[in-house]
């Protein structure tokens, strides 16, 4: 269910302090609201306002969600393909507007309207969209009643002159549930984020929150960024979110989430990122595709305070896998694309190379916690199988509530993808273990990290570096660590043994002269 409904978002938008998760206790005592009733027509607005409104929402069983009605409710995949934004409609298209605002027509999956207000000295006022704003192709340019008022939309983007100067580019979109994401200078659209993961791979139902209403607040100059809320509901969550947005050669997106929970929850996931891995690097392709890797992140990056970064290579997994990597609150973490060269994907429409990595920094102090990532077997690169977020160490109980702050960094080379101090993983790659020739054990796999960079690449073959290497429920059959000829990068092969159903985890950093050379290279081997 994941897989699918973030695939098809994913498809379709190609197109404080500590602690900083603080306490609440709601007021029992507050009046019962309608919880998904749209904000009055003019409404003094401020996030505090917003926050006392899903406070209060969190008291009761949330209400039904709005269905569309009429030709909403019949448009097909096929149909739904024949409806595009207009761009002479654009709002906020004066001249002297840094951000333009287009929105996503209502139907096919997307059948719950979603409400956008602006705000304006300080009042939220409703921005209304029509069958005017879009245009309808083929048969349906007949069948849609003119000019006629939707009941809200699917989503919207916002637009920015962000590699031109005379052309207004995508810079971020809100469409489906709580999906959303952005993009810096030069990258193309490839991982999301969301506003929270409630339950997401475990045997209970996952919940899927949306964002129901958004206020949008226009940046007052220039260099002024452009703030978005939005108001999350589901089951068993309700939460007041800001969105500060600074677009770049790193696209800065500032959150603030404010969650208040309606029952108990297994597992809350902090800041989720969503991503697609279906081959490349350790965990090449088996249908002769004549690309060498397809995927939107390569790696999970989670640096530490300690100055230490561990790099976990992602996996297409032949059945459901999950990794946990347990931290007092993480510097940073996220899914990176590391390899940047057409060559290295061979791909002519889908640009792998120029799809963006994202970080997420942590405001304040997030305490202990552990990362997730959960790797899900894929066998279609529209759907997004790879999932990280950070799940905090303490209870996700009825009544309960929190802040949490943190930032996304979208770009080519976002602050936090690499350590500049370390050597880096250059390379990850997986084969046949053994001597060429010799009869193949199936039981054993060999391993080959490339890394570069930092002082490592300054030292000579002759240099005193060793390899630190630990395996979890496998055997470590052979380990070889050298500097390859004519270059400045250090090659570490391993050969490691495991029975079959194992799952081996295994990890490697590089020591030299009292101090660690390398980031910590992470994997998980699925032995089938």
């Amino acid at each position: 269910m994941l897989a699918g409904l973030a695939g098809t978002v994913a498809s379709l938008a190609m197109l404080r302090a500590a602690p900083a998760l603080s306490q609440e206790t709601p007021d029992t005592e507050s009046p019962a609201p309608e919880s998904q009733a749209p904000a009055p027509q003019a409404q003094a607005f401020s996030f505090d306002w917003l926050t006392d409104r899903v406070r209060e929402a969190s008291l009761v069983e949330p209400a039904p969600a709005e269905q569309v009605e009429g030709f909403l409710s019949d448009l097909t995949y096929d149909r739904y393909q024949m409806i595009q934004f207009r761009t002479d409609h654009t709002r906020w298209s004066d001249p002297g507007q840094r951000m333009r605002l287009q929105a996503f027509h209502l139907g096919w999956l997307f059948r719950e309207p979603v409400h956008v207000y602006e705000i304006v000295d300080g009042t939220a006022q409703p921005l209304d969209f029509s069958t005017a704003d879009f245009e309808y192709r083929g048969e349906l340019a007949d069948e849609v009643p003119a000019d006629a008022q939707l009941p809200g939309v699917a989503g919207f983007r916002l637009l920015a002159a962000l590699n031109r100067a005379d052309h207004f580019d995508e810079v971020i979109s809100f469409l489906g549930a709580s999906y959303f994401r952005a993009l810096g200078r030069g990258n193309v659209y490839g991982l999301s984020a969301r506003g929270l993961a409630v339950n997401t791979g475990l045997s209970d139902s996952e919940e899927f929150p949306r964002f129901i209403d958004f206020w949008l607040e226009r940046p007052a100059s220039d260099n002024a960024p452009m703030t978005v809320y939005a108001r999350l509901e589901s089951r068993s969550v309700t939460g007041a979110y800001r969105f500060v947005i600074t677009p770049g050669d790193t696209t800065e997106v500032e959150v603030t989430a404010r969650i208040f929970l309606r029952s108990d929850i297994r597992q809350l996931g902090v800041a989720p990122l969503t991503s697609m891995f279906m081959f490349g690097g350790a965990d090449p392709d088996e249908t002769q595709d004549f690309r060498p890797a397809v995927h939107d992140s390569e790696y999970l990056v989670l640096n530490m305070r300690s100055g230490e970064t561990n790099v976990r290579a992602l996996n297409n997994p032949p059945r459901l896998a999950s990794s946990y990597m347990g931290v007092q609150s993480p510097q940073s973490f996220g899914l990176v694309q590391r390899s940047r060269s057409f060559e290295d994907y061979l791909d002519a429409e889908a640009h792998y190379e120029r799809r963006p990595s994202l970080i997420v920094e942590p405001i304040g102090d997030w305490g202990q916690g552990t990362i997730r990532l959960i790797e899900i077997p894929s066998a279609f690169e529209g759907n997004d199988n790879i999932v990280a977020y950070w799940v905090p160490d303490r209870p996700t109980r009825r009544g309960d509530s929190f802040e949490v702050g943190y930032r996304l960094l979208w770009g080519g080379e976002p602050r936090g993808a690499a350590n500049p101090e370390l050597a880096q993983v250059l390379r990850t790659r997986a084969g046949i273990a053994g001597v060429a020739g010799a009869e193949i054990d199936p039981n054993m796999r060999k391993f080959v990290i490339d890394f570069k960079g930092g002082l490592l690449s300054e030292l000579s073959a002759e240099s005193d570096v060793q390899p630190e290497v630990s395996t979890g429920r496998g055997e470590l059959v052979g380990t070889v660590l050298s500097k390859i000829s004519g270059s400045d990068t250090w090659r570490l092969v391993l050969e490691v043994r495991a029975d079959p159903g194992s799952v081996v985890e295994l990890r490697a950093v590089l020591k030299g002269y009292d101090r660690t050379l390398s980031e910590t290279w992470l994997y998980q081997w699925v032995r089938e």
